[in-house]
């Protein structure tokens, strides 16, 4: 957007009231800037705990009732509330695995307790079957240690 034009006038002190009132604007838009932004750290500080409280809640009713929870937090949620794993457990041979979220195909608003009937065992499926897969919980990391170098 092209800058405004303001005509100037030709009293001197009309030019100093202009040029005075053109500062004021000018200031304050650097100060509303900064409040904007410090309004918006704010925000996705409050958005990215109210994440991760609804994914702990999750867990927790996971724990006491099992079973894929509804509601349960999205995709999203869960990566932007610090749990970015799902643990997960074969129906048929019992072995846990955790997923990566972040890396799944699906869209980030997909939620976490729709992915059940989509996840199948890896292991299993070399053998031909294709049993679905328990949800367990949300995890903020893998279980499995990342090897040292």
């Amino acid at each position: 957007m092209a800058p405004k034009h303001h005509p100037t006038p030709l009293s001197g002190g009309d030019r100093k009231a202009l040029t005075k009132e053109l500062g004021r604007a000018r200031t304050m838009t650097t100060i509303l800037a900064g409040q904007s932004a410090e309004a918006r750290v704010k925000g996705e500080t409050l958005i990215r705990e109210a994440d991760k409280l609804l994914c702990e809640s999750w867990n927790e009713r996971m724990w006491a009732d099992g079973g894929p929870i509804d509601p349960s937090p999205t995709v999203d949620q869960a990566i932007n509330g610090g749990y970015a794993w799902l643990e997960i457990e074969c129906s048929r041979c019992k072995t846990r695995r955790d997923v990566d979220l972040a890396a799944l195909r699906h869209p980030p608003t997909t939620f976490v307790h729709d992915l059940a009937s989509r996840l199948r065992c890896s292991k299993c499926g070399k053998a031909g079957r294709r049993p679905s897969a328990t949800l367990l919980q949300l995890a903020s990391r893998s279980r499995q240690a990342a090897p040292e170098t």
